[in-house]
């Protein structure tokens, strides 16, 4: 058995998550941490049964919340600032970590690679696990090999809750194409367009612009517009919920539960796309 900690339990991932980790044969649930509801039930926050009868634990208690229950695998789709604290203390505690969360520092990658490596503690990081967004990223970069002389538009649309933008998944795509046409997609992305003159620098290896829409309960679209002389080729990922991403993160933790080398892997890695 995988022993699981899932941090946000209350939240709209968290609950998926413990609801499909609660229904698999190979994972036991051990620990559910978090900052709201803490002492109540599990069950009272989802549709299923917790046969373990878990209560929520504060996750300001993290370090004896390890001690006491021993996870193999920690998951986390809170928010940058929890997890930069939380899945650190998780690696250093030779826990493997799933992370979901996007907009995570720089300095907290760096730092969090090397503690895996110290403590040989390996970890998925991916801004989205839904296996078609990660076959979408494998087409968008063929593409982009093929069309690197063409205009190329990046356009994604989530709900009004959402913190950050663009998404990590925007972002992800972008330095896939930057990367694919051999350019610096921080150096050449135009982030929306203000009023007034503002003319396109022509050329993907010019420009890729960028933009981002928050409205309603949206889970999220994302659209590549790959543009040539008298024709368009516009590709588009949907997530009509939010299944596909915990169905994913389900799958990263039974892949990570069996890994010995201690890097970060991708879910490309974990869906075994080539």
């Amino acid at each position: 058995m995988i022993k699981l900690l899932i941090f946000g339990p209350t939240g709209s991932m968290g609950k998926l998550l413990c609801e499909l980790a609660l229904k698999d044969e190979v994972i036991e649930v051990v620990a559910a941490c978090g900052v709201d509801h803490v002492g109540a039930s599990l069950d009272s926050f989802l549709t299923i049964k917790d046969p373990n009868s878990l209560k929520i634990s504060d996750v300001e208690n993290l370090k004896d919340i390890i001690n006491q229950t021993k996870p193999d695998v920690a998951v986390d789709f809170t928010v940058a600032q929890a997890t930069e604290k939380n899945c650190l203390i998780c690696a250093q505690n030779d826990i493997k970590c799933v992370i979901g969360t996007t907009a995570l520092s720089h300095n907290f990658l760096t730092k969090f690679e090397s503690t895996i490596k110290e403590n040989n503690a390996p970890a998925v990081i991916s801004p989205n696990m839904a296996v078609g967004m990660n076959v979408f990223f494998d087409i968008v970069q063929k593409l982009s090999h093929y069309l690197h002389d063409w205009d190329i538009e990046i356009i994604e649309i989530h709900h009004h809750r959402k913190i950050d933008a663009p998404s990590g998944t925007a972002l992800k795509i972008g330095k896939l194409i930057g990367g694919t046409i051999d350019s610096d997609f921080d150096k050449i992305v135009k982030y929306g367009r203000a009023k007034g003159p503002n003319k396109r620098e022509i050329g993907a290896k010019k420009e890729i612009g960028m933009h981002s829409i928050r409205a309603g309960d949206i889970v999220g679209d994302h659209i590549v517009l790959f543009a040539g002389k008298g024709e368009r080729i516009e590709l588009k990922h949907q997530a009509n919920n939010r299944y596909c991403f915990a169905e994913g993160a389900i799958k990263a933790i039974k892949f990570i539960n069996e890994k010995k080398e201690a890097r970060i892997y991708s879910m490309k890695e974990v869906l075994s796309i080539n």
